[in-house]
């Protein structure tokens, strides 16, 4: 019987034809680009062929690596699933991963409402800005933030957004704040990750262009509520993020709440075989019902 490849190898191989970068399949694994390099190299020479061309411009499947793939691809997936089944059939462990804003800014203040509803369920949340990855079995159910354009997977929006400016009182004051107009003169809080950018609100709510440059970028909602809080400037981020620090008085909506553009960009995604676990029901219905609190919830109304 011929040896079979170590899964370390097999894994670095289906990354890499699956994001066609090692640097991206090394993201992916938690390892250097080089180590992923090594271990396809490794299992290249113990096949006797080559999975890969690479090119100045990337890397692809040579037509043997694309038939591999074929075969072992699916067989991984297998493996995955079937370790899943088993660990979720031993334990009521469920494992959420969420887009970093949203994790600590709406649902860490929750998570102690769905422990006292769902005492049997030990969550394990992580957060960052990339995907979970459903094929190596990272997550349960993944809460992401952008524009819906995952087809193979069970994707639910979980709430309306206001996207306004904010800012906080004392600089709204100091500046005199009351017309559009003034935001071309006052520093301007960039938010690099917001699918919803300065120049979409300027044009829904004026006639103005939005400057090109501002006074401070970040690539966290949180460190952009936290700027505009400290008075650094007027930032452009979700009433919904920005719940705590408007409910408080830290920040107010300088053109009022209406001027605010609305969207749906945080939803629920995860493979459809997993719905049928009981704590990725529980959740997510504590989830969707969480989310209609908020779309209820009404902001504070700053000063006019």
């Amino acid at each position: 019987m011929a040896s079979i490849p170590s899964s370390a190898h097999l894994q670095a191989f289906e990354a890499v034809a699956r994001r066609r970068s090692f640097a991206l399949a090394a993201s992916e694994l938690h390892l250097t680009a080089s180590a992923v390099s090594h271990q396809v190299a490794k299992l290249e020479a113990q096949l006797g062929v080559r999975l890969f061309e690479r090119s100045a411009h990337g890397v692809r499947l040579s037509r043997p690596g694309q038939a591999y793939l074929e075969r072992v691809g699916g067989a991984l997936a297998a493996i995955v699933s079937a370790t899943e089944d088993l660990r979720h059939s031993m334990s009521n462990s469920l494992y959420v991963h969420c887009a970093p804003s949203i994790a600590s800014l709406w649902l860490m203040p929750r998570l102690r409402d769905f422990a006292r509803a769902c005492p049997h369920i030990a969550l394990n949340l992580s957060a960052a800005h990339s995907h979970s990855d459903f094929a190596l079995g990272q997550a349960d159910i993944d809460i992401r933030y952008g524009i819906a354009q995952w087809p193979e997977l069970e994707v639910e929006p979980l709430f309306e957004e206001h996207i306004l400016p904010l800012a906080s009182p004392a600089f709204v004051a100091e500046h005199g704040l009351q017309r559009v107009q003034q935001l071309l003169h006052v520093p301007l809080i960039q938010s690099n990750v917001s699918i919803v950018q300065w120049s979409d609100w300027f044009q829904s709510f004026s006639q103005l262009r939005a400057p090109e440059r501002f006074a401070v970028r970040f690539d966290r909602a949180q460190m952009s509520l936290d700027a505009a809080t400290q008075g650094l400037g007027v930032a452009l981020e979700s009433a919904m993020n920005a719940g705590g620090h408007i409910a408080d008085g830290r920040l107010v909506a300088p053109f009022g709440l209406d001027r605010a553009l609305r969207v749906k960009a945080h939803f629920a995604v995860y493979p459809a075989r997993n719905a049928r676990r009981p704590a990725v029901a529980a959740f997510l219905a504590w989830l969707h019902a969480e989310a209609a609190r908020t779309e209820q919830q009404p902001c504070r109304q700053s000063p006019d």
